[in-house]
């Protein structure tokens, strides 16, 4: 459809196929225009509503093997489940027991092949075969939904050389360290969801190439940690 109205008003304006349009815009050409800013601003901020979907779309049965999410999102995905697994964490699915070590072994994994450079991902077995509850998981993302939403009102790329080696190994070596500790985090309530929130937020701001969300993931990465131990261990 949006195609037909696109060559439509690329024929009422005199624009051959194919070329780009020159000169002063008219009425015509400001409307071809509009949608394909309103497309592009569509797939641009549906981008982790759609990791959402995919994840839920593969929840089926009283469980779910991490393998199954593994699949669904791709080998090749490493921001999308980088997310998805920190997001879990954040979630009310996080009272699953163990939960919170499981996504720091799997991001630390992740996070370290992203550093060497490894275009598909790999996890080992005892990673993959571990099953979580489809009910928990099913009610972490119904309860992610509104927030996610919310951040992607903001989200537009920027910054995009952070993208780009070296800059991106800082965050990515930050968050290495930060999943040493994430096991230990299951002893201090919440903790370990407050880590998890930061890792999202850097995988958010990845998979839409916001540079201003690695720049705020990076201070929050380095306060992590201190946090932590202040609240968790002080006085």
């Amino acid at each position: 459809m949006t195609q037909r109205v696109l060559s439509a008003n690329r024929a009422s304006v005199g624009a051959p196929q194919g070329r780009a349009f020159s000169g002063k815009p008219d009425g015509s050409s400001a409307i071809v225009w509009m949608i394909i800013f309103e497309e592009s601003m569509a797939e641009k901020t549906r981008a982790l509503s759609d990791v959402l979907d995919q994840l839920e779309e593969s929840a089926h049965g009283d469980s779910i093997a991490i393998q199954d999410v593994i699949e669904k999102l791709g080998h090749r995905s490493f921001g999308s489940l980088m997310l998805v697994f920190s997001l879990i964490s954040t979630s009310p699915a996080s009272a699953i027991p163990g939960i919170t070590a499981t996504v720091a072994v799997i991001v630390f994994i992740l996070v370290a092949q992203m550093i060497i450079g490894r275009d598909s991902v790999w996890l080992p077995g005892f990673v993959t075969r571990r099953r979580m509850s489809t009910a928990k998981l099913c009610k972490g993302i119904g309860w992610l939904r509104k927030p996610v939403r919310f951040v992607e009102r903001f989200l537009k790329a920027r910054l995009t050389f952070l993208f780009h080696r070296p800059w991106l190994w800082l965050p990515l070596s930050l968050i290495l360290a930060l999943t040493l500790f994430m096991p230990f985090m299951e002893i201090i309530p919440t903790s370990g969801s407050i880590a998890s929130a930061v890792i999202a937020l850097f995988a958010a701001g990845l998979l839409a190439r916001d540079g201003v969300l690695v720049v705020l993931s990076l201070i929050l990465l380095s306060a992590v940690p201190v946090a932590v131990w202040y609240f968790g261990f002080s006085g």
